[in-house]
């Protein structure tokens, strides 16, 4: 007969610190052996384990303390995206406004008697 082994979660889970979490998933850099038998031996779930190297990977050490900072990564790269539409709109509209201004020099300099009897200059004849 084979040894049969029950485990059991006792119904809740179970909190890792951020400390534990890194120890962890640093033991799974490690090419001698596998993710999954890292798991087994911390009793951590396989995909668990996983999605922690992928966060820890991709967001460094902040990323495995926390799911909403990893989360709000996404909205970052998001507004890091609506910044640079902003700046391109900016630079637009700043170039729109050194034509125009570069036009309103020129045309002022063609008709000079029109700014002379401007009720905006104060001038009147």
């Amino acid at each position: 007969m084979s040894e049969v082994e029950i485990i059991s979660d006792g119904g809740r889970r179970r909190r890792w610190s951020a400390a534990e979490k890194l120890r962890i998933v640093e033991e799974t850099l490690d090419a001698q052996e596998s993710v999954s038998s890292v798991a087994r031996r911390n009793g951590v779930a396989p995909n668990l384990l996983f999605r922690w190297r992928r966060l820890m990977l991709e967001g460094g050490a902040v990323a495995v303390t926390d799911d909403d900072n990893v989360t709000s990564n996404r909205l970052v790269r998001h507004l890091e995206e609506r910044v640079r539409e902003l700046e391109r709109q900016l630079g637009r509209k700043t170039l729109e406004a050194e034509i125009l201004q570069e036009a309103l020099v020129k045309s002022g300099a063609k008709k000079p008697t029109l700014l002379a009897r401007s009720p905006l200059t104060g001038g009147s004849r």
